[in-house]
């Protein structure tokens, strides 16, 4: 048997009215998912347990098998391990956005205008962050560039007494000054973020993305706290050999933590431009190779709806069931072996919002080898409808894999 996972991160929403009422998984050309769904099992998971924030740290830990309640140590650490920093017990890691503020004199006084600074690539990225390191490194904090605007901050004999860091996704257009960390402890971050903005501001990278029309990277933001993560290894809980696949650090930290095969795609950005064939090529090639199980996490319909791009967020689930879903399963076909599939968000980030929520997501199981009583087409309402609700998200990769 082969296991097959395709994570439609943020895919979940509500109906809205520019798609007629429908949401954007019910208006997506998701031909693919829903001929699977005709005999598959289709109902509600909450993936995120009341009492977590709905991040997709805890979504696809809890979708992967794992209980946020007993393993996690923050979203940070997950990244921090995927671009090999090595934390050490007594080090607390950090987000590290790169946001676009506006330019008010008093930091205080600003506003976060884009949390990903127009999608700064990777290698303009690098810069930046090698220049805070030049300037604001020391033998207490230290910093370590990512991929786009996701980057790391590592404190030396840190605390995770901070207070409360809001995600920058969660306050776009928002004043900073109703933000700012108001712990003690958190005094040393908070002066860190105003630095940068000093530094940032007229950089040569920035000036030369204005000149483009594109906005500057000119501050950090720091959240996500975090310390050293642990999880137990994949195959030794599942008895599979995992691959996984995915353009950002978050996943590639956890499949690198739970000793899965973090396979690294060219092309692949997080956005609705990231390399869907590649994705597909690579979970094909992942089965090839002898391995049992593939997860696909797919960022780009979670981009969309913080952006509020109605039309995009549509066409990105279309896009994964048409360039992934659909080339994977005829693989899996063509082999004569049996399989399964599971499709699901991590959480919903509706459109409405910009933010993730901890509502239930819709979930389907599909396996070759039996025929459920499914659904016509495969979406929230449906998966409503059905009745079967799993309450507790962790539970279903065992039954995924051994019901």
């Amino acid at each position: 048997m082969k296991y097959l996972v395709v994570l439609c991160d943020g895919m979940a929403d509500y109906p809205i009215e520019e798609l007629g009422g429908k949401t954007p998984l019910e208006a997506a050309d998701s031909v693919n998912m829903d001929k699977l769904g005709k005999t598959a099992q289709v109902g509600l998971i909450k993936t995120v347990a009341d009492g977590l924030k709905p991040g997709s740290d805890v979504a696809n830990l809890s979708v992967l098998g794992y209980d946020p309640m007993k393993c996690y140590t923050g979203r940070s650490p997950l990244e921090a391990g995927s671009i090999g920093i090595d934390m050490k017990d007594t080090d607390v890691s950090f987000r590290c956005n790169l946001v676009t503020v506006t330019d008010e004199p008093e930091y205080s006084d600003k506003t976060i205008v884009d949390y990903c600074a127009d999608d700064i690539s990777t290698e303009e990225a690098a810069q930046l962050v090698e220049y805070l390191g030049e300037n604001l490194n020391n033998d207490e904090f230290r910093f370590y560039s990512g991929v786009s605007y996701r980057h790391c901050l590592i404190w030396n004999n840190g605390t995770l007494e901070v207070g409360t860091l809001t995600p920058p996704h969660d306050i776009t257009g928002k004043p900073v000054k109703e933000y700012v960390p108001a712990h003690p402890n958190a005094e040393k971050l908070y002066e860190l973020m105003k630095k940068s903005y000093d530094l940032l501001k007229d950089h040569p990278v920035n000036k030369a993305r204005e000149a483009k029309g594109l906005r500057p990277a000119n501050s950090i933001w720091l959240w996500g706290e975090g310390v050293r993560a642990n999880l137990e290894d994949f195959s030794k809980k599942y008895g599979l050999k995992g691959s996984m696949i995915s353009a950002v650090d978050l996943l590639k930290g956890i499949g690198k933590f739970s000793n899965m095969n973090v396979v690294n795609v060219e092309g692949a950005t997080g956005y609705i431009d990231t390399n869907f064939e590649g994705k597909a090529e690579a979970a094909v090639n992942e089965f090839k190779n002898g391995q049992d199980f593939v997860y696909i996490h797919v960022e780009a319909p979670d981009e969309c709806g913080h952006r509020h791009e109605i039309e995009n967020k549509a066409k990105s689930i279309g896009l994964i069931d048409k360039l992934i879903l659909g080339p994977v399963v005829e693989y899996l076909r063509s082999t004569g072996e049996d399989f399964k599939v599971l499709i699901t968000p991590d959480h919903a980030t509706p459109l409405s919002l910009k933010t993730h929520t901890n509502d239930s997501v819709p979930f389907m199981i599909y396996s070759s080898a039996k025929d459920e009583k499914g659904v016509e087409t495969f979406n929230e309402r449906t998966a409503k409808e059905t009745g079967l609700f799993i309450e507790t998200g962790h539970t279903l990769m065992n039954r995924f894999i051994n019901e």
